[in-house]
């Protein structure tokens, strides 16, 4: 009897070893095989999220099979405390084992919505963009003017807190913008002493925590704009016509107002550098705006007569050299073609009328150039007044 007994026993227990070798194969399976999603999707991980949470949302998605099966095989990786918060594309077909790594591995979020606040030279505005699973790109929710009326849709994102922050300063802002701009930031927090000195700040695109500091994140633009002259101006070229970095971001900022196509900067950068060095005054519009704005706003018209004959210290129709200061913030480029001019004879420039200039070595020619530009100015004045529709 007890020989029945022992041998039905060791039969069970040969059984219950088979089906657990079974269900652990079919759980490895689970973990690491295909998942069951058929198109990607967006999936959120709240700061102090735990595991189970996690899992359970992610089923809910249809992203995984089997909550529980998540759990153990992210706990027997060693990974279940490494959840990062953040938003996360889950792509189709992830197995439980890929998205164990994904919401783990740290870094950028790929998925949710953003905020990207644009300050440029002619405007300022807040643009919120979400991912569209489909195609893994940002597509365009609102786009809108700080200073007027804030869209629901923006007031519910920010509400819901999921958001990814980013201040984008374009090439060419004066320090009192970017100012300007950061106050209306309603995303942001703290004073601003003072306005930065012009031509400190560095237009690039800077990521942002909601309620960060404006004095902060605007020594962090300085900072960065101080390391980008303190690179260059070793490298620069020799023979040039100003002797410190403060100069060279002078003449910077002034290329930087005359152009804003990158190619023709180091042109540009030529013109004035043999200005300087044939004794010739530097003759630049912008210089005199800034004398007439002081970098608040902008002129939004011609220069008059008259503005062109007052006297400041930035009219360079009047002035010898460069101008006391910057007249904006200039980029990198900017900053590296005036350090690396072209070599050239150019003394003039004048706009062609397809967003570029074109380039004289004598006043008779720079005279020509003017000309044509004159008749491509009436011909636009023209066009734009011409009435819709034709006519007989």
């Amino acid at each position: 009897m007890w020989r029945s007994v022992a041998s039905n026993a060791l039969t069970l227990f040969i059984v219950l070893l088979i089906a657990a070798a079974g269900l652990l194969a079919w759980g490895r399976h689970q973990y690491s095989g295909p998942g069951p999603l058929s198109a990607a999707v967006c999936v959120k991980v709240d700061r102090g999220a735990t595991l189970s949470q996690v899992s359970q949302n992610l089923a809910a998605k249809g992203a995984i099979s089997d909550a529980r099966i998540f759990r153990i095989g992210a706990d027997y990786s060693g990974k279940a405390k490494g959840l990062k918060y953040g938003s996360y594309l889950v792509p189709a077909g992830a197995s439980m084992a890929e998205i164990v790594d994904l919401l783990t591995a740290g870094g950028a979020s790929t998925c949710g919505r953003e905020v990207n606040y644009r300050i440029g030279v002619a405007k300022a505005e807040i643009v919120l963009r979400e991912t569209d699973p489909a195609t893994n790109s940002l597509v365009e929710v609102v786009k809108f003017d700080p200073a007027g009326e804030v869209p629901a849709v923006y007031t519910e994102a920010k509400e819901a807190g999921d958001l990814r922050w980013q201040i984008t300063l374009a090439e060419g802002v004066t320090s009192w913008q970017v100012v300007n701009a950061l106050k209306q930031a309603d995303f942001l927090s703290g004073e601003v002493a003072e306005v930065p000195a012009e031509g400190s700040l560095a237009p690039d695109a800077y990521d942002v925590d909601a309620n960060e500091d404006r004095g902060s994140l605007l020594a962090k633009m300085q900072a960065k704009q101080k390391a980008i002259i303190e690179e260059l101006w070793p490298l620069r070229a020799e023979g040039l016509p100003y002797d410190t970095p403060e100069e060279a971001m002078v003449m910077a900022s002034i290329v930087e107002k005359e152009t804003g196509i990158a190619a023709e900067r180091p042109m540009v950068a030529s013109v004035f550098v043999n200005r300087l060095r044939e004794g010739m005054k530097l003759q630049t519009d912008p210089t005199v705006i800034y004398g007439i704005t002081k970098g608040e706003g902008v002129l939004g018209r011609g220069l008059r007569a008259s503005e062109l004959r007052r006297a400041t210290p930035y009219n360079t129709y009047l002035i010898e050299g460069l101008p006391p200061g910057p007249i904006a913030n200039p980029g990198r480029l900017s900053i590296e073609a005036t350090l690396h001019p072209a070599s050239s004879d150019y003394l003039y420039f004048v706009a062609d009328g397809t967003g570029g200039h074109v380039f004289a070595k004598t006043l008779a020619e720079h005279n020509q150039n003017v000309a044509k530009w004159r008749e491509i100015e009436a011909q636009q004045r023209e066009q734009q007044n011409a009435p819709e529709g034709g006519g007989n």
